[in-house]
């Protein structure tokens, strides 16, 4: 996400329950990312965990930017 959709971001997740959902959803996954990603070694439930939640975090960053997408439009 780039410096200007992290600015769109933080304007429109102030008023858009979804976009902050999505938002604090997207912390969330990226706090525990780092915990299992930090770990030495990773037993297998534990890499098919971080694949889930890069999906999960891929996910929903997809559907911000469309969100995100939205607005700019209206905006213009």
């Amino acid at each position: 996400m780039d410096q200007k959709e992290r600015e769109l971001l933080e304007k429109y997740a102030a008023h858009d329950e979804e976009l902050r959902a999505l938002r604090d959803e997207h912390a969330l996954f990226e706090k525990q990312l780092e915990k299992l990603e930090n770990k030495a070694f990773k037993t297998p439930a534990e890499e098919q965990q971080v694949k889930q939640l890069k999906k999960q975090k891929l996910d929903g960053k997809t559907k911000m930017v469309a969100i995100l997408d939205r607005y700019a439009k209206e905006g213009s």
